[in-house]
């Protein structure tokens, strides 16, 4: 029987390459010295020497075809997590999760990273230095949180080192930094519309804001730590900038460098908490008939209003991980990258 070629270890795919994440991670991975596919549902750029493969996450014929020849495999795929879309959560996350598993063992993958997310523990409530051994949520507070747990379940339990099949997770959170098409966008439309006037609660709680490129550091120093006889081998790691904010401080932050007036008027949180799930529902209740889409959600106004961190100890000890970018950078570098969004007088 011919014995098999291993697919060479600088062979690498990226799966969600067009999103925000993704394309960080496909830039830094060729400036590694990885040879790079994308697999995404859009092509939104092109890169010499990246190969872009159009598809379906649910189509194994198609995911199969990105695979090639690949021993490592990059999950990054998934809808935005601010959407309410129940059914394409399921799809994305849990059905399309399970067709990159079946794929990647058909196709000879050695190791998959998964973006996770830290959100998998929090139900709401405070989470102050939280470590990887917390329950996952038992009451997830949206559909996102909902189904990335029973993804991240999928996959580290998939790790089969006897059959070479090698996982780990990763858990970044408040994800930021240039192209980003959520929190900074989100929070000037807000502030355009009047809508970020108020600190809801207090205003002194932590939270976690990680600067992209220390995200994409987190993924590849998994990727290169994932060895058979290494710990990491189906564990997730919590990676963040390691320096907790408070939240309203980081908004501030961003708002202020981006030419708008910082919120001054503090609301209490479980008033805001209430209204946000009374809208929710009436939300629900509408649906068939008209469309709302509340900026305030209760998710929102849970991770604007509570303490939420988490300890990278696990990850600097079996990762190595540090860091690349301060907090203090990554706003700066971030807040330049959006002249467009710049406040120009006029609003």
């Amino acid at each position: 029987m011919a014995t098999r070629l291993r697919p060479s270890s600088k062979r690498c795919a990226v799966i969600g390459g067009s999103g925000f994440l993704g394309r960080h991670l496909v830039e830094k991975l060729q400036d590694r010295g990885y040879s790079v596919s994308v697999f995404d549902i859009r092509q939104s750029y092109e890169l010499p020497g990246v190969s872009f493969h159009q598809g379906d996450l649910c189509d194994k014929q198609a995911l199969l075809s990105a695979l090639k020849d690949v021993s490592l495999v990059f999950h990054c795929a998934s809808p935005a997590p601010g959407s309410d879309d129940r059914a394409l959560f399921e799809r994305v996350n849990i059905q399309g999760t399970k067709t990159v598993i079946e794929a990647c063992i058909q196709a000879g993958v050695q190791k998959l990273v998964l973006t996770s997310s830290a959100s998998v523990v929090f139900e709401g409530t405070d989470i102050k230095n939280g470590r990887e051994d917390l329950p996952y949520a038992k009451k997830p507070i949206d559909y996102y949180t909902q189904t990335k747990i029973q993804q991240e379940k999928l996959v580290l339990g998939a790790c089969d080192k006897q059959k070479g099949f090698l996982t780990v997770a990763i858990r970044p959170h408040g994800i930021f930094g240039p192209r980003d098409p959520q929190l900074v966008p989100i929070m000037v439309d807000a502030a355009r519309k009047g809508k970020m006037k108020f600190i809801i609660g207090d205003g002194t709680n932590l939270v976690d804001f990680t600067f992209v490129e220390n995200v994409v550091h987190g993924h590849i120093l998994a990727a290169e730590c994932l060895r058979p006889d290494s710990p990491i081998c189906g564990k997730s790691y919590h990676i963040t900038n390691d320096e907790p904010i408070c939240f309203w401080d980081f908004m501030c932050e961003m708002l202020v460098g981006l030419g708008y007036a910082a919120p001054r008027f503090h609301l209490p949180y479980w008033l805001v908490y209430g209204l946000a799930l009374l809208l929710w529902l009436l939300t629900w209740i509408l649906r068939p008939f008209v469309s709302l889409k509340p900026t305030f959600t209760p998710m929102r106004v849970a991770l604007a209003g509570t303490h939420h961190y988490y300890s990278c100890k696990r990850a600097k000890e079996d990762l190595g991980y540090k860091p690349v970018v301060s907090l203090k950078e990554g706003i700066a570098r971030t807040v330049q990258s959006y002249p467009h969004l710049r406040h120009n007088g006029t609003n």
